[in-house]
């Protein structure tokens, strides 16, 4: 496997007990947090004394937020954010970086799967001079064949309509130096496609291996349409290959159409042949109709996103903030 994305270079020494924030986009996680909550202290106490967590409740309707106030209440480090709705991971993901103003950040999810214990050989990664520590799926054994073939197709399609490489086993959790942090907040879209702005950014990466933990409660909240949903952003946002895709192709059946009614033409003038009637007209034109709208349906997933993008609304609205904890 792949360790370095980036030749070593050079790098300033860096601190052992820089400070520590850890992201946790979390939608109806009650039942996960407090084991969750339990393993980061265990693994995060020996690294640095300034760490923290920062919870964003996307929009949760169970135990979320009694649960983490709780244990902020009990002397845990965390800081508790409460979207107005569920506005979905990348927002929630884009509000937890935001806020998060240490050294490093530690993005994961709060379903129990990410291992803490990892976060020890970021760590030393990020020592190293490492400025993106990304975790990579050794293997998705546990997952079923259609999750499977889906998330093969996911980073297919969208590593062949970018130009960008995102490791195919590469999710959200991962170790971010402060500057990638800075990077990341400073790019303006509304559509955010995590997983390729990661990869956008560039910086000096390292990927490590793991195998995630069975889920502590509940089911996941991904679904083959979100799947979908989340590639076509990848694309349209990355890239503007589909439009030059339909417009060669339209030029090709231009000139096709072009030598095929030549073609008609000397055929009739040399040999008497009758030219086709109805059935080649319709045909053509049904065919015809299906591509324009088609390229039209293309062309108005771009125009969406420039609506999206100029109408400049918020990625997220907070409803509730504690604040640093005390």
């Amino acid at each position: 496997m792949r360790v370095n994305q980036n030749p070593p270079m050079p790098t300033a020494t860096r601190d052992p007990g820089a400070s520590l924030d850890v992201v946790l986009p979390a939608f109806n996680e009650a039942a996960n947090l407090p084991a969750l909550f339990a393993q980061l202290r265990r693994a995060l106490s020996p690294l640095t004394p300034r760490w923290r967590i920062v919870l964003v409740d996307d929009g949760s309707a169970d135990d979320t937020a009694a649960v983490a106030l709780a244990a902020r209440a009990a002397g845990l480090p965390l800081r508790y954010v409460k979207l107005s709705r569920n506005f979905g991971k990348e927002a929630a993901l884009t509000a937890g970086l935001s806020l998060a103003d240490a050294d490093r950040v530690l993005l994961m999810d709060a379903d129990g799967q990410h291992a803490p214990e990892l976060v020890a050989r970021m760590h030393e990664a990020w020592l190293r001079g490492a400025d993106m520590v990304c975790a990579v799926r050794a293997n998705r054994d546990e997952e079923g064949p259609l999750k499977r073939l889906g998330t093969s197709l996911f980073y297919r399609l969208v590593n062949a309509f970018t130009q960008l490489h995102i490791p195919p086993d590469a999710g959200d959790f991962r170790l971010l130096d402060r500057r990638v942090v800075a990077a990341l907040n400073a790019l303006p879209e509304r559509n955010r496609f995590m997983k390729g702005l990661y990869a956008w950014v560039g910086y000096r990466t390292e990927f490590l291996p793991y195998t995630p933990k069975p889920r502590g409660n509940g089911r996941s909240h991904f679904s083959l349409g979100r799947l979908l949903h989340l590639a076509f952003t990848g694309v349209t946002a990355f890239s503007n290959l589909p439009l030059r895709i339909w417009s060669a192709l339209g030029g090709g059946i231009a000139v096709g159409a072009l030598v095929y009614g030549v073609w008609i033409v000397i055929e009739h003038l040399l040999y008497g042949h009758p030219i086709p009637g109805w059935p080649t007209l319709v045909a053509g034109l049904m065919f015809f109709s299906g591509v324009q709208l088609l390229s039209i349906g293309i062309m108005g997933e771009y125009i969406g996103r420039i609506f999206d993008e100029v109408k400049q609304r918020p990625v997220y609205l907070v409803a509730l903030d504690t604040g640093n904890p005390p």
